[in-house]
């Protein structure tokens, strides 16, 4: 062995990307889950995707690549 550490699971040795890949750092950074800044995009349903940034921006103190990565996120699972 080399002291390199190793993946345990598949779910391990795969890398997140796109918008998720923001999430450990947003709940880390503002103390709550993701399911928590979805359930607040729900109530602006229907605004445009920068509009819904600056909200979170404004309200929430949210820096522009969590926020834009949160809405395109909720977009995107809303468009499924």
């Amino acid at each position: 062995m080399t002291g390199k550490t190793h993946p345990t699971t598949v779910a391990d040795s795969v890398k997140v990307k796109g918008p998720a890949s923001y999430f450990p750092s947003i709940e880390k950074t503002y103390g709550q889950p993701i399911a928590h800044w979805l359930t607040l995009l729900q109530g602006l349903e229907g605004k445009k995707h920068m509009e819904m940034v600056a909200w979170l921006k404004s309200e929430h103190q949210l820096g522009h690549g969590h926020a834009n990565a949160l809405v395109a996120y909720f977009i995107n699972e809303k468009s499924r």
